[in-house]
């Protein structure tokens, strides 16, 4: 059986964005922010965001050990959550980033951004 080059470059293309699917990702110019960074490496890369939601909710303390999920009390208590939203202009989609605890677990694509009031 012959083997297409073409063809092998396509599937390992295939299987690369496969691996990185799963990791929310969002660019701020040349740089790349990901799941796991802190809030303070994400402001260092892409700058202050538009705006900051911040609440909390109340949750049971899980360790994790050999990836598998282990709970330290039965007592919920309190993780900080931030939701910080990047207006990147009307020719691009804004982005909202949010924040469990100080470190980035959800990139989610919003609509198109638009044009600050006074510009």
């Amino acid at each position: 059986m012959q083997k297409n080059p073409a063809a092998l470059l396509t599937l390992a293309a295939a299987l690369l964005w496969a691996s990185q699917a799963g990791a929310d990702s969002f660019r701020c110019g040349t740089r790349l922010v990901t799941d796991g960074d802190s809030i303070d490496k994400v402001e260092a890369l892409c700058g202050a965001p538009d705006s900051i939601q911040r609440r909390e909710v109340l949750q049971r303390p899980i360790r994790w050990y050999r990836g598998r999920p282990y709970y330290t009390t039965y007592e919920p208590v309190p993780i900080p959550i931030e939701y910080w939203t990047y207006n990147l202009g009307p020719n691009k989609l804004m982005r909202r980033l949010k924040f469990e605890d100080g470190l980035l677990v959800d990139v989610e694509t919003l609509s198109h951004g638009y044009n600050p009031p006074g510009d």
